[in-house]
């Protein structure tokens, strides 16, 4: 488990520094940048997006999932 962190955690700085030992000169190419730009735009409209789907309304108190008489009542919201 350490080690999958570890690498997940290395895995960019390591291309960075051999793309950056391979060619030192160049940087990235346009269409590389607005890939990138395009990447980071969905990245936050996805995020934006959970944010609203799973935000409970105000005025409401979370309960968490419990388990009666054997099955399991999922976790909802309750109006104050």
């Amino acid at each position: 488990m350490r080690f999958v962190e570890i690498a997940l955690f290395l895995t960019p700085i390591i291309v960075f520094a051999a793309w950056r030992l391979m060619a030192p000169a160049t940087g990235p190419s346009p269409r590389v940048l607005a890939a990138a730009a395009a990447l980071l735009v969905v990245l936050l409209a996805a995020l934006l997006w959970f944010h609203k789907e799973g935000a409970l309304p105000p005025d409401t108190t979370y309960v968490p999932a419990t388990l009666v008489d054997g099955r399991i009542v999922p976790a909802h919201g309750v109006p104050r």
